[in-house]
């Protein structure tokens, strides 16, 4: 049976993550150390104690998801998590958005405190571009890729006027059939709300993110990360690590700075990706880390396919 592991990205966080791990498992315990001394705080009290308003700012939540997603991935391969499946192999890895970095790491591609870095700076990044660029995005249910497509057209061609420059929406997310993020200008966003029913959408809720990721809006981010990617240790991938940006694998390390700063300015192509691995003979698919929205996304996606994929959540 082909296994996926896959890992979550931003909005897995919660208040209390990885401390019960930590308390149980000496080696989760030096991870949570070793990531403070990197980043120059205290991740464990963060993740353990919050407060959540802290813990969702995204430079800090994207470090704290990283490491404790690793700190999952030592319970598992300790029995702590899953006796049972504690010696499972995977082949192949996938995380969403963020959860690229933690699946480059596991695959031997980027070393821990590299990739913590880049996570780090990521964050920042993307945390300050949005401070910068004011945009937001919403969540429209109910639609095909083809039927957001036209509503963002739609919204584009009533040339709304943006205190912060350009008009800017577009699909970013593809989560899964039916739920589809767009991302860009408040305004735009706005307009793309209330248009979303004439277009058969059930419903169109507004995410309480910091600003427009996965646009344009985020290509001072990108500017910072591409500088210190350079100064990274990059290795070819011991197993498959699927891209976000192309579903393809990477080919080499070659290929990791284009796709991790693409990914930065371009949509996550969870659907497909997964679409995909089930047409290759993926049955299994093991989500690790805090929260359990890849499951459920999984959950979703397979249901639309002739391979009886078994989901699991540790």
């Amino acid at each position: 049976m082909k296994t996926l592991f896959m890992f979550p990205g931003q909005g897995a966080q919660v208040q209390g993550m990885g401390k019960e791990l930590a308390d149980e498992i000496n080696e989760v315990k030096e991870l949570y150390s070793k990531a403070s001394d990197i980043l120059g705080y205290d991740l464990a009290s963060l993740c353990f104690d919050g407060p959540q308003d802290k813990l969702n700012l995204t430079e800090l939540a994207q470090p704290a998801i990283f490491v404790t997603s690793i700190a999952h991935l030592i319970a598992l391969r300790m029995g702590k998590l899953s006796e049972e499946l504690k010696d499972i192999v995977p082949d192949g890895y996938a995380g969403l958005s963020l959860g690229e970095y933690t699946a480059l790491h596991v695959s031997e591609a980027i070393n821990f405190e590299d990739a913590l870095k880049l996570v780090q700076l990521r964050g920042k990044g993307m945390q300050q571009a949005a401070e910068q660029s004011k945009g937001t995005m919403v969540s429209i249910l109910g639609l095909d890729e083809a039927k957001v497509a036209e509503l963002c057209n739609k919204v584009l061609s009533e040339s709304i006027t943006e205190e912060s420059g350009d008009t800017i929406i577009s699909g970013v997310n593809f989560n899964c059939p039916g739920q589809i993020v767009v991302s860009g200008s408040i305004k735009a966003c706005q307009r793309a709300a209330e248009l979303a029913a004439d277009f058969g959408a059930m419903k169109a809720v507004p995410l309480a993110v910091a600003g427009a990721f996965h646009t344009d809006m985020m290509a001072p981010a990108a500017e910072m990360l591409s500088s210190a990617i350079d100064n990274c240790d990059l290795k070819d991938p011991a197993k498959p690590v699927f891209s976000n940006v192309d579903t393809q694998v990477y080919s080499g390390a070659d290929e990791i700075k284009d796709k991790l700063l693409k990914q930065l300015v371009g949509p996550v192509k969870w659907q497909h990706t997964i679409e995909n691995l089930l047409n290759d003979g993926y049955e299994r698919f093991v989500e690790i880390g805090p929260g359990k929205v890849l499951t459920g996304l999984v959950k979703k996606i397979s249901r639309g396919s002739k391979v009886k994929a078994e989901i699991i959540k540790l």
